[in-house]
């Protein structure tokens, strides 16, 4: 029997912003040259570095026994909201940061600049993450980022990932940008758009992403999904599986024809 790998904790961030015609969320395309999810449209982010447990000094607005406590761990649960935000900056170049006093930085030409710099360094490897927020005298604002999914990759393929999904807002004054490494292209897009150019085909999303944006479309306002957001009590553990229909293969979910409900795990919400 092949061996069942353990998935690896991750997070990832919807990010949005208020436009005239209602809220839009930030979606990146990955790389159609990547080993995973080649081509495919995801919000930013990753795997959770080693790094990222140890950034409780350079964040505002939450601490990690509270963190801990919204994802039903016994601990370290900090270290996915630090993740979350340190793949908007890596992937989108988008720093959802402040001052130690709680004010926000200027979105000057300058900051731009210093930001687009610092985030060349990190994706290089020549700068830490958690140095550059702390050479920069900035905190992860984390005041207004909220938990609202956890998804877990089936049983069967190569990789697997624990992953946390949290929804913020769009920090004023930066632009989105692809890396255009991991990612080749930055798009803001209306979730109900995005979810009827998944159906049309035109649009390639992984069952997850599709599961999220389906959650939030209903909501005209940006206001309104944090205030949804905010309203979650429990978030359960989803474990998609794998179903064969005619030869072809399907991905399923709670309410999908095929699911088949298991008990839920004693450790971790």
């Amino acid at each position: 029997m092949a061996e069942i790998l353990v998935p690896r904790p991750a997070a990832t961030v919807m990010t949005l912003r208020d436009r005239p015609g209602g809220y839009e969320i930030l979606m990146l395309r990955r790389n159609l040259r990547s080993e995973f999810v080649a081509g495919a449209y995801v919000f930013p982010g990753g795997a959770v570095d080693e790094g990222d447990g140890s950034a409780a000094e350079v964040v505002v607005g939450l601490d990690d026994v509270t963190a801990s406590e919204r994802l039903s761990l016994p601990g370290g649960a900090l270290a996915y909201y630090v993740a979350a935000l340190r793949e908007l900056f890596e992937e989108a170049g988008l720093l959802l940061a402040c001052r130690r006093d709680g004010t926000l930085a200027n979105g000057d030409d300058a900051t731009a600049a210093a930001l687009a710099a610092h985030r060349r360094a990190v994706n290089a490897g020549d700068e830490s993450f958690l140095a550059m927020l702390r050479e920069a005298g900035l905190c992860l604002d984390l005041r207004d980022v909220y938990y609202v999914a956890h998804w877990t990759t089936p049983v069967g393929p190569p990789r697997r990932y624990d992953t946390r999904f949290f929804v913020a807002r769009a920090p004023e004054g930066q632009e989105a940008a692809q890396d255009d490494d991991e990612t080749v292209a930055a798009r803001w897009v209306r979730p109900s758009v995005a979810l009827v150019e998944h159906d049309q085909g035109t649009l390639t999303m992984l069952y997850p992403t599709v599961r999220n944006l389906a959650a939030i479309a209903r909501f005209e306002l940006a206001d309104e999904v944090f205030a949804w957001a905010r309203s979650l009590a429990e978030i359960p553990r989803i474990e998609p599986q794998i179903v064969d229909r005619a030869g072809q293969i399907h991905i399923v979910g709670p309410g999908d024809e095929g699911f088949v409900e298991t008990p839920a795990p004693g450790l971790g919400g």
